[in-house]
């Protein structure tokens, strides 16, 4: 079966958004000509409750884009951003959603971050992709969307433990990192991951 999954094409990562990637709307044009492909379309969301633990706002004397230690581990402090029910969590109005089968919705949980479509940053929760693909007997995933040097990174790596292969479109992802991106491309490809 072959499966697209489009990762956090919300109006927060998009130019004027919360969180926004360079150029990152570029992308929905892209992804709508791709769709019709696919027989199996999916996409995420980043949905966090306003009281995320991820954003800046939520820790005294703390920037976005700082790095603090909460339990235990190192976390970025981002701006606020995909706040659940807000415009900036809901699609670039420009996508077609009328081909997407599911959406797996991400960071729910205001205690602990989440980048992979797959689990939160610590592995501690699914969000039920890997049995929902596995179900569907799909093998290969090509994955697109924002932002490619974090969300569809982790994404990448977790569908790399859960035995998928993957193949990244490169034309439909935009990083908020090019130059950290383009380092993760060598890795990945050593890892077996296609771009395309």
């Amino acid at each position: 079966m072959k499966t697209l999954l489009i990762v956090d094409a919300q109006l927060d990562f998009m130019p004027g958004g919360g969180l926004a990637v360079e150029n990152g709307d570029q992308i929905v044009s892209h992804i709508n000509l791709i769709q019709p492909q696919y027989d199996l379309v999916l996409a995420t969301q980043d949905w966090h409750p306003q009281h995320h633990m991820s954003f800046a706002s939520n820790h005294d004397n703390h920037k976005p884009f700082e790095n603090k230690e909460i339990d235990g581990y190192e976390q970025t402090l981002w701006p606020d951003h995909c706040v659940q029910g807000s415009k900036g969590a809901e699609f670039h109005p420009h996508m077609r959603t009328n081909c997407i089968e599911a959406i797996f919705r991400k960071g729910t949980d205001a205690g602990i971050d989440s980048y992979s479509a797959f689990y939160d940053n610590h592995h501690k929760k699914s969000t039920g992709l890997a049995g929902f693909l596995k179900e569907k007997a799909c093998k290969t995933i090509d994955i697109c969307g924002l932002a490619g040097d974090i969300c569809v990174y982790f994404t990448i790596k977790d569908a790399l433990k859960e035995n998928f292969h993957v193949r990244v479109i490169e034309k439909a992802t935009k990083s908020l990192d090019q130059d950290k991106f383009n380092q993760q491309k060598e890795e990945l490809k050593a890892e077996g991951v296609e771009f395309v």
